[in-house]
């Protein structure tokens, strides 16, 4: 699994941690500019695409490395500052050494939800989903209103359905519920994020006994919502592929009539041929 957080994002978020102390302390200034040199790089090279400088951006992360290893030679359990170094060396593809340091600082403060997220991430990735899950749950205790990690358990209990089943701690039912329950949390706290509200649609084929209607429903919404054409037609092929579970082909087939998009044809024939090998039972 992969984190929707951007770095950028992630700085801003220390920032505001930085801001909301009571009083600044000389690791937090270190760590405040720090921060703002890094936000300026990477949002440089963003800017640059493929013109960036290879040698030139990996001059300027090492420059960051440096500063943070003196930071925290300086400041051994500054917690915040193990976890936005953390940040950096999971961004340039240090795995390993970024889960160390995200480690370190969930030792040295059990508080900070970025944290407990990552290290939910790094355990996912690793294959171990066991103990992903634990971090996951313990962000969202420290931060119920933050979309991204109620986003993060709902994929983590659907992409590994069957390691938490064979635990024999799961139940089917309780599994199929808070999956369903963290997708929607996650769509009710951002609205306005169209790819939140679609998986949570999606959610619906990954349950034992789905709610076809309420599934249905979201279809239509993300109709109404999609911008471009294309999106407009794959969700009417989705609300398509939804009543032809619930046996109501003929209103499937005046839906998926209206589906022109050449991108879409392939998807539109599966359907077809849905229809037709259902027809043959």
């Amino acid at each position: 699994m992969k984190s929707v957080l951007s770095l950028l994002t992630v700085l801003a978020l220390f920032a505001l941690s930085l801001a909301a102390a009571e009083s600044e302390t000389m690791a937090d200034r270190s760590l405040r500019n720090i921060a703002a040199k890094q936000r300026e790089i990477f949002a440089d090279a963003e800017k640059k695409g493929e013109r960036l400088s290879e040698e030139g951006f990996r001059v300027q992360v090492q420059s960051l490395v440096h500063e943070y290893e003196r930071l925290l030679n300086d400041n051994p359990k500054f917690a915040l500052g193990h976890a936005a170094y953390g940040a950096l060396l999971g961004k340039v593809g240090m795995r390993k050494e970024s889960a160390a340091m995200l480690l370190k600082a969930n030792q040295l403060d059990q508080d900070i939800p970025y944290v407990k997220n990552q290290l939910g991430n790094y355990l996912a990735e690793e294959g171990k989903p066991l103990e992903a899950a634990p971090y996951f749950l313990a962000a969202i205790k420290l931060a119920p209103n933050e979309p991204l990690y109620h986003y993060q358990l709902g994929s983590l209990l659907a992409e590994a359905k069957d390691d938490f089943l064979k635990s024999g701690e799961w139940t089917r039912p309780a599994l199929d519920q808070s999956m369903a329950n963290a997708f929607k949390r996650a769509t009710e706290l951002a609205p306005e994020r169209f790819e939140l509200a679609y998986r949570y649609a999606e959610s619906f084929y990954d349950v034992e006994k789905p709610d076809w209607d309420a599934a249905l429903k979201l279809w239509a919404a993300l109709e109404d919502k999609a911008q471009t054409p294309i999106e407009r037609q794959t969700m009417r092929l989705h609300a398509a592929n939804v009543l032809i579970k619930q046996g109501k082909t003929d209103h499937a087939k005046t839906l998926m009539a209206t589906v022109d998009e050449p991108a879409l044809q392939g998807q539109k024939q599966k359907l077809v041929a849905q229809l037709g090998e259902n027809a043959k039972k």
